[in-house]
């Protein structure tokens, strides 16, 4: 379908392209929908979807999404994208469906359009001894995960939403000799961005930054400094490890909790499995504690090779929901 073409789609549904800023409230409001009745406590604005647009990464809108809409109201959208893996190119992608318009075949619908997108797509890059397409799915989507699997997906990587209801009792787990946490520093960014780049190499699905990623960084909202414990090698002055939580202050706001995160936890090599991670998530949910918080949450890859559910566990942190990403040969 031609970005500015209108199609129509069965039972009603009408299939158009993006038309940009004017779309964001109702995109906006079908994803907030969306996320709530799957489970997910998320607030999401037209301001949010503006500022996310504008990072895409190997993504054009205007061509690679499509709207759907019944009786002239957005009933739901999906969006393709591509990506490098080590298994070989992965053309991805996500759609969010109004709880009101769903198991009408509007998934289906956006699933076909989609895909032959993103067919399209790669008809475009070099021949590969592999290519996939790739879609992820949560516990509670039970219509989605029907989708998926009806359509030859099959899940290869589960993930384990994970939290913990209480910042009370928390435990002291002192640093390994030799090392020390500091207050973070503007200085100390571009140190803590190259050990994030380079410790996360091992994990599945890792792609190198692509240009611009370090400035997206810096400017997001997850960013918040004040809240990281980083630690430091007093003999050669280098980081090896640290726990980068945030806040979403608008949704602990909108859900009326006191929820932090604690992400972005990362060790080097030679200082894994020496309780460098356990201390800093002990000193992070202690300085998110500080904060005003009353819980903490986290993601973790399930067949992570550090058994980062485990090291999670331990530190009081309960599974909650699991995200599967599905996969399948694209032809």
């Amino acid at each position: 379908m031609p970005p500015d073409a209108d199609t129509s789609a069965a039972a009603g549904v009408r299939l158009r392209g993006f038309r940009g800023a004017s779309d964001f409230p109702a995109l906006a409001a079908v994803l907030t929908a969306s996320e709530n009745a799957d489970g997910h406590a998320r607030q999401v604005t037209a301001d949010d979807l503006a500022a996310a647009y504008q990072n895409l990464v190997n993504c054009d809108p205007h061509h690679d999404m499509v709207l759907a809409e019944v009786a002239g109201q957005l009933a739901g959208y999906a969006r393709g994208w591509w990506q490098a893996d080590p298994a070989g190119p992965v053309y991805a992608h996500s759609a969010f469906v109004h709880p009101a318009w769903r198991r009408r075949g509007l998934g289906r619908a956006l699933l076909a359009w989609v895909e032959d997108r993103l067919r399209t797509v790669a008809a475009g890059h070099p021949p590969a001894a592999a290519r996939f397409f790739q879609a992820e799915a949560e516990q509670a989507q039970a219509g989605r995960l029907k989708l998926l699997e009806g359509a030859g997906y099959q899940p290869v990587r589960c993930f384990y939403e994970m939290v913990r209801p209480t910042l009370d009792g928390l435990p002291e787990w002192p640093l390994p000799a030799g090392l020390e946490v500091r207050p973070v520093m503007p200085e100390h960014y571009p140190a803590i961005w190259e050990s994030m780049e380079a410790w996360s190499r091992d994990e599945w699905g890792y792609t190198p930054p692509a240009e611009g990623d370090y400035a997206a960084w810096l400017a997001g909202p997850h960013f918040q400094p004040a809240l990281w414990q980083v630690a430091w090698d007093l003999a050669t002055g280098e980081t090896v490890g640290h726990v980068l939580a945030f806040v979403n202050h608008a949704e602990n706001q909108q859900y009326g909790r006191r929820r932090g995160y604690t992400e972005g936890v990362g060790v080097a090599p030679a200082w894994r499995r020496r309780g460098v991670a356990r201390a800093l998530i002990a000193l992070s949910l202690r300085a998110q504690r500080a904060a005003g918080l009353m819980e903490s949450a986290l993601a973790a890859d399930s067949q992570n090779p550090a058994e980062a559910p485990r090291l999670y566990a331990s530190c009081g942190f309960q599974v909650r929901n699991w995200n599967a990403v599905y996969r399948k040969p694209l032809t």
